[in-house]
């Protein structure tokens, strides 16, 4: 937590170590808003204090989090601001909102924060290994999607498994290969200044802040990867890119949001990579399994990826 406490108001910093002694791992945000009492979420519950009345969080206090997240230059934080989040070091990620800078119909940046949602970033080494015979076989990695609502370790999987694949797995005979990362919310490696905050290897190269397709592309032309593993695929242009992934021989291992199988194969994109078989494997995480956990692997039958329109 030093590299979170550090970017918060002295009163909150103080606050979050007393009400959280002992128990920062199990801290999973820490949201603050102009006007409203501290929040802290622990394990999927939101709690405003455990053991203290906690401080309400002032504009003065937005504006002192501000300044310790750009080091007093907003400037250096510009693109950031158009996202609307910041990686800090540790990998963990700063939310905010607030009023929204708008030129020519395109969002620009972020002004008057009066939000920040601070999302603890934890590696949980060794989380996919119970699932590496299902994901590895016939001496490669399979063509994998997770898919899960938000919160039940979607990333932490991915970011898990990434790793296993980069250092290899000796007991398993697996050999380490190489790893391409694409990253567009930098939550997968958390990069800062391009080195990613995360452990993984030494097989590993990260794509930071890049658009999923055109940063998927970019790998392959690039990188030669042996696996690429992306987060959150969704857009149309996301399964074209996908697809030459396949197509060039490359493994990929992705996320994306939904609540089952079911329910991601009602979007287009998604229901024509599974149907044909872009994915070897899929992966099913619910809120009420244990985190980094899987409710059901399910192995699609495997067929030619002939006709394939996207």
């Amino acid at each position: 937590m030093d590299e979170i406490l550090r970017i918060v108001p002295k009163s909150i910093r103080e606050f979050v170590e007393r009400d959280c002694i002992n128990e920062t791992t199990s801290i999973e945000e820490i949201r603050l808003r102009v006007g409203r009492p501290v929040e802290i979420v622990r394990t999927g519950r939101n709690q405003l204090a455990k053991r203290i009345q906690p401080p309400v969080f002032s504009k003065n206090d937005a504006s002192l989090m501000m300044g310790l997240l750009s080091q007093h230059s907003l400037y250096r934080l510009e693109e950031e601001l158009r996202r609307g989040y910041i990686t800090i070091a540790g990998g963990h990620r700063v939310g905010i909102a607030g009023r929204v800078v708008v030129e020519h119909g395109e969002v620009k940046g972020l002004r008057e924060i009066g939000s920040f949602n601070i999302r603890v970033a934890k590696e949980k080494k060794g989380v996919c290994a119970p699932y590496i015979k299902e994901i590895y076989k016939n001496g490669k990695w399979l063509n994998t999607l997770i898919v899960g609502p938000p919160k039940t370790g979607k990333t932490t999987l991915l970011r898990d498994v990434a790793r296993h694949i980069s250092e290899g797995v000796l007991e398993k005979n697996i050999a380490a290969q190489n790893v391409a990362i694409v990253d567009e919310r930098s939550e997968i490696a958390g990069c800062i200044h391009g080195v990613p905050q995360h452990q993984f290897g030494m097989k590993v190269d990260v794509l930071d802040a890049c658009p999923k397709a055109e940063g998927m592309m970019m790998m392959i032309r690039s990188m030669s990867p042996d696996v690429l593993v992306v987060d959150e695929i969704g857009r149309e242009d996301d399964g074209k890119a996908l697809m030459e992934a396949v197509y060039a021989g490359v493994a990929v291992i992705a996320t994306v949001h939904g609540t089952s199988l079911s329910e991601v194969k009602q979007r287009p994109m998604i229901r024509q990579l599974i149907d044909h078989c872009a994915f070897h494997l899929v992966i099913e995480l619910t809120e009420v399994a244990k985190k980094g956990k899987c409710k059901n692997l399910l192995p699609s039958s495997l067929k030619t990826n002939q006709g394939i329109r996207l």
